[in-house]
């Protein structure tokens, strides 16, 4: 990808350094692109990661120490990059929202090390990215740009824009009151029912991560090899993956995020559309 001199993102907090306190992650939101790696591991999968962030409000107090932190060249290159991706999404939602006679409000990317806290709790690294609703903002250690490359062997720079502009698209998503409709459902359906409407919303979301790309492209910012390194991102995390990786099996009953196959396919369907309205995900159900 193309992203070297080019404008970046003034809506990036850096705590890098600092410690997030608290409570620890409330079950019961909504789990970004990484996050299905510590569910399955620490939970088998029998939670609801596609709804571990939303909403939800920690009543804990988040401490901070405060100190310079000096990252290496190559995280301090990695958070330059992703704050340039920020940008774009940016430019490209606002044309996008503009088109369809709304207005898009810029999210917040938080830079963080080790834990975090967030309107939606404290989280760790291990939880991977994610976006929280009740702040407007992702959050992302970089390391997980590392996990990218070793555990999920996806490497490339467009794969973890392809991880930011997936959280970007659960923000898409706020905006237009779907992850709220998915919310309230959450307290009527049984686990395995909701499972089914998470993964909805996570295919979406990559869906919307398709649209950005097929504007990246439109703008010649794409360079040889950066759709499959994106292909290739999303096909890694889908929940049968990561599931034969870490338990050795399959339970699709417990699926959250969708499999390798749909997360592929919905990323590249919002490639060659590049519109909001190709990304019903829900197929008019909600």
């Amino acid at each position: 990808m193309q992203w070297k001199g080019r404008r970046a993102s003034g809506n990036v907090e850096d705590r890098r350094g600092q410690s997030g306190g608290g409570g620890g992650l409330k079950i019961g939101g909504g789990l970004g692109i990484g996050g299905i790696v510590i569910v399955i591991i620490v939970m088998l999968m029998g939670g609801n990661p596609g709804s571990l962030l939303s909403g939800i409000t920690s009543t804990e107090t988040q401490t901070q120490t405060a100190g310079t932190y000096q990252g290496t060249a190559e995280e301090e290159e990695l958070a330059d990059f992703v704050s340039v991706v920020l940008a774009d999404t940016e430019d490209v939602w606002g044309q996008v929202f503009r088109d369809n006679g709304m207005t898009y409000r810029n999210p917040k990317l938080v830079l963080f090390t080790g834990s975090v806290q967030s309107a939606c709790g404290t989280a760790s690294s291990a939880v991977g990215p994610f976006y929280c609703p009740g702040d407007e903002k992702l959050y992302i250690d970089l390391s997980f740009y590392d996990e990218l490359k070793q555990r999920f062997n996806a490497p490339g720079d467009f794969a973890m824009a392809y991880v930011v502009a997936h959280e970007v698209g659960h923000h898409v998503q706020k905006l237009l009151g779907t992850s709220d409709k998915v919310d309230r459902l959450r307290r009527t359906l049984s686990e395995t029912e909701y499972n089914k409407y998470s993964v909805k919303l996570e295919l979406q979301a990559d869906y919307y991560a398709g649209v950005w790309a097929h504007y990246e492209q439109g703008r010649n910012l794409l360079e040889q090899g950066d759709l499959d390194e994106a292909l290739r991102a999303a096909s890694a995390v889908g929940d049968d993956s990561i599931q034969l990786q870490s338990q050795g099996y399959v339970v699709p009953d417990s699926f959250t995020h969708g499999t390798s196959e749909q997360r592929k396919s919905w990323f590249y369907k919002g490639f060659e559309s590049g519109t909001i309205q190709g990304g019903d995900t829900f197929g008019g159900s909600l």
